[in-house]
Formats: structure tokens, sequence, C-alpha cells
């Protein structure tokens, strides 16, 4: 019989993903600060960050596979997270506004009987349309920006903000599905149906 597979993680768009790929998931978020340094590359930090969740919950998981996750954004060699104010989420999409901005989630999967680790992280190109005053009240409207590493979501009103997403898309969402989906199986963990 499999082990229980819990995410370490509050975010409701990485246990949607899970869920549509048919995976029972238990969850358990990790209380921890999250890095932020300019000393680790975006891959290195995203994968850091995922790693201490993960590896926090495993010690209280014993039974489980563990999984996390961390996502940043990274515009012209600048790490964005999510934003603390409205003011603040404002000043991040214009600046995003009409470039191409790279979004990275580092990804950890720890435990099961064998104590197994294993950890990667993907990157994806975004492209946002161009942006004025008005499109960003609008999208604000729809969508809390304050929850999310460039206080912007790709599903739903994302389309409205976003011209084009070179890479994974479920990576900018939150979790790269593919490769999460294959780092899975290794801990003998499979979609239900």
């Amino acid at each position: 019989m499999a082990a229980p597979l819990v995410l370490a993680s509050h975010s409701p768009r990485r246990r949607s993903l899970l869920r549509r790929a048919g995976f029972a998931l238990e969850v358990a978020v990790a209380q921890i600060d999250e890095l932020a340094t300019p000393y680790l590359s975006l891959r290195e930090l995203t994968t850091a960050n995922a790693t201490r969740k993960a590896r926090l919950i495993a010690q209280e998981r014993t039974d489980a596979v563990v999984l996390a996750a961390d996502t940043l954004v990274a515009f012209e060699g600048e790490i964005i997270g999510k934003p603390r104010h409205i003011d603040e989420a404002r000043e991040i999409l214009c600046r995003l506004s009409g470039h191409v901005h790279d979004v990275c989630t580092g990804v950890c999967v720890v435990g099961g009987p064998q104590k197994k680790f294993a950890s990667f992280a993907e990157i994806s190109r975004v492209r946002f349309r161009q942006l004025n005053d008005q499109a960003i009240d609008d999208y604000f409207r729809k969508v809390n920006p304050l929850d999310k590493a460039g206080a912007y979501a790709a599903q739903g009103a994302g389309g409205e903000i976003i011209a084009s997403v070179e890479g994974s898309f479920t990576n900018v969402v939150g979790l790269p599905m593919a490769l999460t989906i294959a780092a899975l199986a290794q801990f003998g963990i499979y979609p239900c149906r």
C-alpha cells in the first residue's frame, strides 16, 4: 500500500492542480519564514524554500510522502515575491507590463518507506500584455494580488494580463505538473484514476 501524499502548502492552486490530476492528498501547512537572499539563484532559492517546507512536515508525518513547492518571479535580475500591500502590487504589474519575466517553481518530495528525497525546479517565461491603470484596476477587482508571487495569477482572469507563456503553464500557476507527476511516481504515488 502506498504512503499517503501530504501537500505542505496552503496554496489552493497547488491543491487544485494535484486533485484535478487525480491525486488523493492531505494538506499540512509548513510554518516557516521563507528565505529571501540575493546570494542564491532563482532555482536555488525556490528549491531551498520548498526543501525546508517538505522536511519540516516530513518530520511530523513520517508515514507520508511530502510534497512542497515555492514559486517566485524574476524580472531584470530582481526576484519578486508576494507584494506586501496593494500599492506594491500595482508597482509590480506596472514594471512587468509589456515585458517578459521568469516564473520559477522549486519542488521537493521527501519521505516514503525508503525515506527518499527528490528536488527540482522549472522556469517558464511569461510575456505580459501592455497594461494601463484601468486594466490593472479591472484585474485587481477580480483577483487578490497579495497572496501571489509577482502579484498575479495565471489562471482565471490571468488571460487579461498575460500575452503568452513559454514553457509549463502549470508551473506559472504554482506547480509544474509533468515533472511533479514523474517525481511522485518515483515514490510510488500515482493518480487514483
